[in-house]
């Protein structure tokens, strides 16, 4: 039996595997309370009756005191692993440039009904980045607007649709990765703007979400030498604690975008990654694979909170975050045998994407391929 301190520093890590079945080593990591979430990507997605039986046997594995939760990137255009017979929809910059703050609400719920009906409880969106440079390789038209006023308003809408499905958002990246010229996925983005610029555009719909009670804000990889010259976002006490816990307010929960994207693991180990993250305030790590990568970055929690009080004080508070998030969802178990079809790309929720002019053409949001948050 893992001792508390080890099932805490569990509860930290989000992890993705291989496969359309639940590997016997991942299910046996979930009972032993090592991992506290569960990312699904296109391989592990085969057919809605495939997905709902992932997902129960996902959270089935779990002890009662230390549930995981199930999160996917389903965003809309190029960033949804959920697709046809499930409701396709159009890239948010097209849903935000209509301009219809209740129809974007619409849309989250929908969305959020959707993976309600799989038991999927966490969605890795909305995307606050601003859309302020035409040659960004990675945002492009998943963001839901030109101006921060825009994204504010049609963000917060599209959260609270998937709120009122039972899903749990996840704000993204901050503080912007929407003026960047390179995809945190392949190396480190530099974003140069002066902290004037920075707090009047990037940081606006960040501000507005904490005001609004986010429950998860993703960090951004990339480098921000105005508010930190050292560290990327994810790894910078000065932009996660100060600024956007100690200005901004925020009190949920703080979590990294994939320790795999090469704009960090291309630069340090993944030990260094998760004990640095934590203490500049990261509460949960998102670590795709593969499975070394994974138990090495528990381990190395592990051993830190061990020898070093000031991670152990991190890490309990981070795991208490990680549990009142999760108490949030309360979306049932997806029933065994049950028929999906009725819940899933419904008539109405077709037409409702239908209704959306599509202001460009989704494949090119980014010439990158997005495969993490």
């Amino acid at each position: 039996m893992p001792s508390r301190l080890a099932r805490s520093c569990g509860q930290l890590l989000g992890v993705g595997f291989e496969g359309s079945s639940a590997p016997a080593e991942l299910l046996g990591r979930i009972s032993r309370s090592e991992v506290g979430a569960v990312m699904l990507f296109r391989p592990n997605i085969e057919s809605p009756g495939q997905v709902a039986a992932l997902v129960r046997d996902l959270r089935l594995a779990a002890p009662e005191d230390g549930p995981i939760i199930v999160a996917v990137d389903q965003e809309g255009g190029l960033v949804q692993r959920l697709r046809s017979p499930l409701t396709e929809w159009p890239d948010m910059l097209s849903v935000g440039m209509a301009d219809e703050e209740a129809r974007t609400e619409a849309v989250g719920r929908a969305l959020g009904d959707e993976l309600g009906a799989l038991g999927i409880g966490w969605n890795f969106a909305p995307v606050l980045d601003v859309h302020t440079n035409p040659a960004n390789p990675v945002i492009g038209t998943r963001a839901f607007g030109t101006t921060p006023q825009a994204v504010a308003t049609h963000a917060l809408a599209f959260w609270r649709g998937l709120r009122a499905a039972g899903v749990l958002g996840c704000g993204k990246h901050f503080p912007g990765h929407g003026d960047t010229r390179t995809d945190s996925h392949l190396d480190l983005p530099v974003v140069g703007h002066p902290i004037g610029r920075l707090r009047a555009t990037e940081f606006g719909p960040f501000a507005a979400a904490v005001q609004a009670g986010a429950e998860a804000i993703m960090s951004a990889h990339v480098m921000y030498p105005a508010l930190d010259p050292q560290s990327p976002a994810t790894l910078s006490r000065k932009i996660l604690t100060e600024i956007l816990r100690g200005q901004l307010g925020f009190a949920g929960l703080l979590v990294s975008d994939d320790l795999g994207m090469k704009a960090v693991a291309d630069r340090y180990p993944i030990e260094e990654l998760v004990v640095t993250g934590v203490l500049a305030g990261i509460d949960h790590f998102l670590v795709r694979g593969p499975v070394d990568r994974q138990v090495a970055a528990g381990e190395a929690l592990v051993r830190a909170a061990e020898r070093d009080p000031a991670v152990r004080a991190r890490v309990e508070e981070s795991a208490a975050r990680n549990a009142t998030f999760k108490a949030l969802s309360r979306l049932h178990l997806p029933a065994e045998g049950v028929d999906l079809s009725a819940r899933l790309g419904t008539p109405a929720h077709r037409a409702l994407s239908a209704s959306f002019k599509r202001v460009g053409d989704s494949s090119a949001a980014g010439s990158s391929p997005v495969t993490g948050p």
